[in-house]
This record gives structure tokens, sequence and C-alpha cells, in this order.
């Protein structure tokens, strides 16, 4: 069968592709950038807002499943646009074009209003509905595994030490990993007449409060029971908004939103697809990869929580080379150093301001490789005057000096590791 996909870059959209392909079926990959003529087809779901964008592109397809989504409006790239228009352009081609089955990614709870992402997918869950198609509109609940959004969410609060929770923690959700997706959906396009003109629920196995959910979750990725604690809705829905504005940010108002909603359903149609009981929450890391999922979600926070540090000592250490500590016993270091006393206050305002710089930089900038690279030079090069001209501070009882080291090796790892999430994201 010949299926074109859209939204095949992202995280439903690339497993559903393998899926489809490994069950021998020719997939037609709608991307924005075409890197194979073979396998995919130009297309922008900002731009092709008409059906005779679209009814080109459809010739001799027998399937159109629509994956495209986005979590977050940047830009051109809004609800209406991505969910809505461009989505009923292609549903209203395929009525031209004479596809003779579509299917469409929604979500559960879509009907639900209750974002503006939800709101989005229902306008066009219902355009597809009042066409004159073959079409099932599926509805997944909470989707985990590999590279999804969610995924990183809720493993990162497993994996902490104390585990926040919104409220109480008591929202309902049926999670389901995203290869029962997929073989759901696979198992669709094979089917012509029990799930024709119909929306299909898949879900988990069984409902969960959030907090079971991510007490299920931390013991799969092999970490200990620990402690939770409640966050009030309203703190949680600022913090929301507050953190819908910070780059790479996993929490927004609508993610919140969305989570409040629900997502539960009968788990039977999902069974019948995939003919078995969908995978346990304690099946969804295979055991082969518990540690390297542990391992990213931890680091998932502990190298913004390093950050943070960081920034902090440079930040007091300008604050403290300003005024807190005596002017002219830095003067009588730098003296010593070989610094001419016209130039002391020059050297001594300027580092401190500098040192002031680094630290707002660490929290501000997007993109740091420049800016560990200037730090690590800098802190070396303190570190040779100083052995050079002030080796007593290496026998300070402190270890003033020595310290250095770890601070080196904390920006270092910073310079590594973000340098990999460049290198993947880009």
């Amino acid at each position: 069968m010949v299926i074109f996909l859209t939204g095949a870059t992202g995280f439903i959209g690339r497993h559903l592709a393998s899926a489809l392909r490994a069950a021998g079926h020719r997939v037609i990959e709608a991307r924005r950038r075409v890197s194979d003529p073979a396998l995919h087809v130009a297309a922008d779901f900002t731009r092709d807002l008409n059906a005779s964008d679209w009814i080109p592109r459809l010739a001799n397809v027998d399937c159109v499943i629509n994956a495209v989504g986005i979590l977050r409006e940047r830009g051109d790239q809004t609800f209406d646009r991505i969910h809505t228009q461009a989505p009923r352009a292609l549903f209203e081609a395929c009525v031209h074009a004479g596809v003779s089955r579509v299917i469409q990614v929604s979500a559960l709870g879509a009907d639900t209003g209750a974002s503006g992402y939800f709101r989005s997918k229902h306008a066009a869950d219902e355009v597809l509905a009042s066409l004159p198609l073959d079409w099932t509109i599926v509805q997944p609940s909470v989707v985990y595994g590999p590279g999804g959004t969610s995924a990183r969410l809720f493993t990162l609060l497993a994996s902490l030490p104390v585990i926040p929770l919104p409220g109480r923690g008591t929202q309902s959700i049926q999670p389901i990993h995203i290869d029962d997706v997929t073989a759901a959906i696979v198992a669709l396009v094979s089917q012509s007449d029990p799930h024709s003109r119909a929306r299909v629920a898949l879900v988990g196995p069984r409902k969960l409060e959030l907090r079971e959910f991510l007490t299920q979750l931390r013991s799969a990725i092999g970490l200990r029971r620990t402690r939770r604690f409640g966050v009030p809705m309203p703190l949680m829905r600022l913090m929301a908004s507050i953190a819908q504005w910070l780059p790479r940010s996993l929490l927004d108002r609508e993610t919140l939103a969305m989570l409040e909603a629900g997502y539960t359903a009968d788990p039977s149609v999902t069974h019948s697809l995939l003919g078995r009981k969908p995978r346990e929450v304690s099946a969804f890391v295979e055991p082969r990869y518990r540690d390297a999922t542990r391992q990213q979600a931890q680091l998932t926070w502990l190298l913004p929580l390093l950050r943070v540090c960081i920034a902090a000592v440079w930040i007091w250490t300008g604050i403290v080379s300003l005024g807190l500590y005596p002017v002219e016993e830095s003067y009588a270091l730098l003296a010593r150093v070989g610094v001419d006393a016209a130039f002391a206050p020059l050297l001594l305002y300027g580092a401190a301001l500098l040192d002031f710089a680094f630290g707002i930089a660490t929290l501000a900038l997007s993109r740091r490789r420049l800016l560990w690279l200037a730090q690590m030079a800098l802190i070396v090069g303190y570190t040779a005057i100083i052995t050079i001209k002030l080796p007593e501070f290496w026998l300070h009882p402190y270890g003033p000096i020595l310290k250095n080291l770890p601070m080196l090796v904390g920006i270092y790892m910073l310079y590594v590791l973000e340098g990999n999430e460049v290198t993947r994201d880009g």
C-alpha cells in the first residue's frame, strides 16, 4: 500500500514511518526539507492551506496518515495553521484525489477543548468526520517512548531526588508506549471496515493517577522509591506561564492544561488492534536501556543545576571583588603580582565586571560553547599567575586554588555535553 505520511519527522511520525515500512508498505513522507526525492515530498503546513496545494502530491496514494503536530506555537507555526487549516486542506484534497483511506492522529481529550492544542486538533477531527471519506481518528493518550517530549518530562520528574506533583498528583492518565501506538495504527491501515468512520482511543492497560505513574516509572528506570510533595495548582500555573518562555522548557501552560483534562478510556479497542494487552508502565523501559535512560533523565536536571551553580560563583566573585572584600588588600595582592598601582583600579574593577558578566551570560545565553572556552581560559590564566607569583596560596588550608580544578571540570562537562546536545538537535 502507498501511504502518504505527514509529520514524519515528529515523535510519533518517525516511529510510525519505520513501523509502516517494516510492515511492507511504501511510505511517502511530507517534509519541509527533502533529502531523498524517492521517499520525501516537499510540503509546508504553514503555507499549504488550500486543497489545490495537496492534490498533485496525492497521485496513486492509497492512504493518508496525518501525524503532524506541535506542542508549542512559534512564529507562523500556530495551532490553527498546523493542526486545523493545513489538515483541512489535505483532507479536502483526499476527496478530490480519490484517496481511499485517511487516518488522523489526534489526541485523547481533544473534544474537551481544554487547551489550544486540543481545540485545534478537535477542529480538524470534525472537518474529517464531515467528509465523504473512509476515515479513522486515532486518539492516543500520553505517549511514552524514546525522543518524546512527554517521556522526557515524566522521566525527568521520576528521576528527581524528591518528586514534585501538580496539586495532589491525582490527575488521571493512561499512558501508552510508542511501539503500541505505531503497531495499532499499522493494524488500522490494513483494516477496511471495523474502525471505518470511527474515533479510536489508544491507551495503556489501566488508568493511573499521575503520582502512581511517576512511582512506577521511577522503578522502571532503576531508582528506589522516594518522597513526593504537592505543588499548589495556582503556583503550578504560574510556574508553567514562566517556564514556557524558557528555551527547551518541557513545561508550559498547554501541557499543564492537557494534563489536568485527563487521558483515560476503555483499553479494549487497543487490546483488539494489538492482539494483546498494551505494555505496562513497568515495561516501558527495556532493561538494556535502563541505565542510559536513567542517566539521561538525571542529566536533564543536573546540567542546568550545575550551570546555575557556576553562574552563582562568577556573580558572587564579581560582587565580592567590587567592594565586599577590602579593596586595599586586593590592591596589595595585585602589587605582589606585579601590577602597577596606576593600573590596579582598572584591573580590579575590570576583572570584577568580567566575572559578573560571565555569570549573567551563563544564565542568559542559549549558545554557550564560546563562553565555556573563555571561562576555562580565564581560570587557567588566573591559576598560572597565582602559581608563579603567589605560590603560597596552594598551601592555604581552605584550598582556594585547588578548587579551580572542580570548577574547570564542571565547565568542561557543560562544554562537552551541551555540544553533544546541539549536534543531536541540529
